[in-house]
């Protein structure tokens, strides 16, 4: 776990999402199957235009996005789950295991992802919300936040290890984390 450190996290959604929560609403943490880090409020760290090409992504698969937008927000990492940090592996593989263990206790077939390249992570979300549920019921703190690094899109060269859409995300689990949003100026 990483100390408490603020990072500006980049949500892309409609223009009237935008509107609402800088008057003052509030975003509701997602809560979709495959949500890569589990339930909560996702954001693309340091990255308003990978944002936005999620957004433009979502308006041309039919979702509700109107009018493409970004909301910026600072938020404060707190006590984060940092997946970028190898030394908390141990706690996810734990889960995984735990998780397996328990789909074969009540006979149900455990969840899937998709394929490497799918934004479907059914296994992954999971296997992260149980290691919460776990962990609250254990007593432990709860992760504020959870933070991960994630290999997308094409080679940037032939054999390269970076890829057009590399990007780390934040799953902001408690709201009151993010400490102000504010309109970033390039997406005026």
């Amino acid at each position: 776990m990483l100390p408490s450190k603020f990072v500006f996290g980049y949500h892309g959604c409609d223009e009237s999402v935008v509107q609402m929560v800088l008057e003052g609403g509030h975003l509701r943490p997602s809560q979709n199957a495959y949500d890569w880090l589990g339930h909560g409020i996702y954001f693309w760290e340091d990255s308003p235009a990978r944002a936005m090409r999620w957004a433009t992504e979502m308006q041309s698969a039919g979702h509700a996005v109107g009018k493409p937008a970004v909301l910026g927000a600072i938020i404060d990492t707190g006590h984060c789950l940092s997946l970028i940090d190898p030394e908390n592996a141990s706690l996810v593989i734990n889960a995984h295991s735990d998780y397996l263990e328990l789909c074969r206790g009540i006979g149900v077939a455990p969840s899937q992802n998709k394929g490497p390249e799918s934004k479907a992570r059914f296994l992954d979300c999971s296997v992260m919300n149980l290691l919460h549920e776990l962990r609250e019921k254990e007593g432990h703190r709860p992760f504020d936040t959870v933070r991960g690094f994630f290999i997308e899109g094409q080679p940037l060269y032939p054999t390269a290890g970076l890829r057009s859409l590399d990007h780390v995300q934040l799953c902001v689990r408690r709201p009151q984390s993010i400490v102000g949003f504010f309109r970033p100026n390039t997406m005026r």
